[in-house]
């Protein structure tokens, strides 16, 4: 049986996609069905529902590898990273400037060096899931040439295997999607402990709606 991708696509366009999916984005959706279906023994849907509803939000919607953007206001450091900036002067410093921003807000963390190291900006979020810090990158052996998470094919793996092997956090697919066990908000621990967790339950719901399978 293969997955039904008119029904599919439909109910996508429906629910996540009101003002229209890309060709992009379809590409993007139609290689992860596709490597679910070809590797992929597990046959519980939830999982699959939930690893396409992660790409959804860490990507925007694009379905394709991204690069995090940096290019924050001084307002808007203050407000996402308070702990890195002691006040508006500092944050104004930064302000506008990507690079200096990822060397300060990720420096001695994940397996980062300090501030002049560059690991920040070396290491800054990437792929289908956003990937960050060095030690992350190690764990998929990319650490030495970190662009490869912008690579289809290598994003490809890190979503599937980070996700149903617990790679990012130590908490996995089949920790939260098991059987009778169904926890769609806590699920979220597997990459980001809870940030936008309500959000993406409900998008892995629609896509969880959206798969049926046809023996044609």
């Amino acid at each position: 049986m293969s997955i039904n991708r008119k029904f599919f696509f439909d109910r996508v366009r429906t629910h996540l996609y009101k003002n229209g999916l890309d060709q992009d984005a379809v590409d993007g959706h139609s290689a992860i069905l596709d490597r679910w279906e070809k590797d992929i023994p597990k046959d519980d849907d939830r999982w699959l529902a939930y690893m396409l509803a992660t790409a959804y939000h860490e990507t925007g919607g694009r379905m394709q590898p991204v690069e995090e953007n940096l290019n924050y206001s001084a307002k808007r450091l203050l407000e996402v990273f308070p702990r890195r900036f002691k006040d508006a002067a500092e944050a104004a410093r930064y302000a506008g400037k990507p690079e200096k921003i990822a060397n300060r807000v990720y420096a001695d963390r994940l397996g980062n060096g300090d501030e002049a190291s560059g690991d920040g900006w070396r290491y800054r979020g990437r792929g289908l899931v956003q990937i960050t810090g060095k030690t992350n990158y190690e764990k998929f052996g990319i650490a030495k040439s970190p662009d490869d998470a912008l690579q289809a094919d290598g994003a490809l793996t890190m979503l599937f295997e980070g996700m149903i092997k617990g790679r990012y956090t130590g908490k996995a697919l089949g920790d939260f999607f098991d059987g009778a066990r169904e926890e769609w908000v806590e699920a979220r621990r597997i990459v980001n402990g809870y940030d936008r967790a309500d959000d993406i339950a409900r998008y892995a719901k629609h896509y969880y709606s959206a798969i049926s399978y046809t023996t044609g």
